[in-house]
């Protein structure tokens, strides 16, 4: 695999967002290998090689797509220069044209959660969304079952939409939530 330098996209007081780069496979693999982190994804299954290359594939492809704009980066501990996962910011993968329809999503490892990173790196990812990108709203998805993520997003300000069938979760329980911020109610809750 060729090695180069990533450039990063964000900055937050105790973490950034860099690119990936086709050398983060195996921070991938292992971040993917923890069965708790992907207990709400694939019952806990690890991704395979395949499945982490497709991922970066698909990750270089939105540098491509949207420079400087959209896309998935890895997340690093500013510290300790530790990966700690990933954040994204994108159009609906189903939709890549709406770049006003805005997905934030992030996986961490365990060790990194419940310490803030989550809620300080999204908040500035969804005001970069509403005051650089022109996004009209921002949500997120995960599994109903995950109330963790629930508590995750209404720290963020964002409002349960509805409730919705997901295919690709595992197993037999395919209902998932979607919560919603729309820039209007971002703007209000600043002033």
């Amino acid at each position: 695999m060729k090695s180069m330098t990533p450039k990063i996209y964000l900055e937050s007081p105790r973490m950034l967002l860099r690119e990936m780069t086709e050398d983060d496979h195996a921070n991938l693999k292992d971040l993917d290998s923890d069965p708790d982190v992907m207990r709400y994804l694939t019952d806990g299954a690890p991704s395979d090689d395949e499945k982490v290359n497709a991922g970066i594939t698909r990750t270089l492809g939105y540098y491509e797509r949207f420079p400087k704009r959209f896309g998935l980066w890895a997340a690093i501990i500013k510290e300790s220069n530790e990966f700690a996962g990933w954040f994204l910011l994108r159009p609906d993968k189903h939709n890549l044209e709406n770049e006003k329809d805005i997905e934030l999503g992030y996986r961490l490892k365990r060790k990194f959660w419940r310490q803030g990173y989550a809620t300080e790196v999204s908040k500035l990812l969804i005001n970069k969304a509403f005051q650089e990108l022109r996004a009209e709203t921002v949500w997120a998805k995960t599994m109903k079952k995950n109330i963790a993520s629930w508590g995750a997003m209404n720290k963020l300000g964002m409002a349960f939409e509805k409730d919705y069938v997901e295919t690709e979760f595992p197993g037999g329980d395919k209902l998932g939530v979607i919560y919603r911020l729309t820039k209007d109610d971002w703007e209000k809750s600043r002033k």
